[in-house]
Formats: C-alpha cells, sequence, structure tokens
C-alpha cells in the first residue's frame, strides 16, 4: 500500500506492507534508528514517537494508519539551535543510565510538555508512567523534564543537584 507520511518535517511516500509496523517503517524504511524496538508489545514504551502530536507507541501502529500524519521521533526533537530542552535536560540532570529508554521517555515527556508547561511531580510521573526503565528509578527522569519544563517557560532551570518538587 502506498504511504505518505510526514516525518520530523519531511514528506515519506513509500510502497509497505499492509502489516508493517510504524516502528519499523521508521527505523528499517527511513533509517531513523532511534526509536527502539524494546517488547513490542506496547508495554515498555521505547518506541514511543508523536503523531499528530499525542504519544504513540509505535510497535502498536501500522505504517498505513500513520498515512497523512504528522510523526516526530527523536532524530526530529533537535534543532540547528541545539537541543530540546526535554534533551538538555536529560544531559544535565542526568535521566538516563543505558540510553535505551532514553528515545521514548524523551518523547512522552515532549508530548506532556507540549499539553502542560508546567507539570506538577504527579502530572510528570502519570505522562511517563506508560515508558519503563530498568536503570534510574525515575527520580532524575522527573529532575530531567521539571528542567525542561522550567526553560520552556523561560525561567531558569535547576540542575542536576536540585530537589524534586511538587
Amino acid at each position: 500500500m502506498e504511504v505518505s507520511i510526514s516525518v520530523n518535517g519531511t514528506n515519506h511516500s513509500s510502497d509497505v506492507e499492509p502489516r508493517t509496523l510504524l516502528v519499523h517503517y521508521l527505523r528499517e524504511d527511513l533509517g531513523l534508528t532511534g526509536t527502539h524496538v524494546g517488547c513490542e508489545t506496547g508495554y515498555c514504551g521505547a518506541c514511543t514517537v508523536i503523531v499528530d502530536g499525542r504519544a504513540v507507541k509505535s510497535c502498536t501502529m501500522f505504517a498505513v494508519q500513520a498515512d497523512g500524519a504528522e510523526v516526530r521521533t527523536v532524530e526530529g526533537a533537535a534543532n540547528d539551535a541545539g537541543l530540546h530542552p526535554v534533551q538538555e535536560g536529560f544531559w544535565e540532570c542526568h535521566g538516563l543510565q543505558c540510553g535505551y529508554c532514553t528515545p521514548g521517555m524523551i518523547m512522552s515527556s515532549i508530548a506532556l510538555l507540549e499539553e502542560n508547561d508546567n507539570p506538577s511531580e504527579d502530572e510528570i510521573r502519570h505522562g511517563i508512567e506508560g515508558n519503563l526503565c530498568r536503570c534510574t528509578g525515575y527520580h532524575n527522569i522527573v529532575r530531567s523534564v521539571q528542567y525542561a519544563s522550567a526553560k520552556l517557560r523561560g525561567e531558569e532551570p535547576q540542575g542536576a543537584s536540585a530537589e524534586v518538587t511538587t
């Protein structure tokens, strides 16, 4: 089937099998390997991307379902000005260890902050609850999102030594 999908601002038209998952289309057809394949059941969230403004686990969506959609992956988070504030927050607040969950965490966090630029700690935890991390215990991930939230609001973010606030 022919699909036309805008990925990170670039239009792509491709002939795909109807059973091709969006995660495999992104990785194999477009070479965007930042979107990770984890559980392939929708449980872990490593494959999270943003489709038409909503965080979506790309292993639960067929590429044909994204026909005509705007898809953003972790490769599209940064721009010419530098890292996205969420990416910067993960760097500054040590929000990652092994890094496997990080692309999905970043995309879920971006989607959260696009809906709510000043989330509480509970709202952040709820916003990332569909993403599993086996390394960090989530504390520094929450701080990373708080950092990005402040930055997006034009405030001075607190660094890695700051306490989580509610």
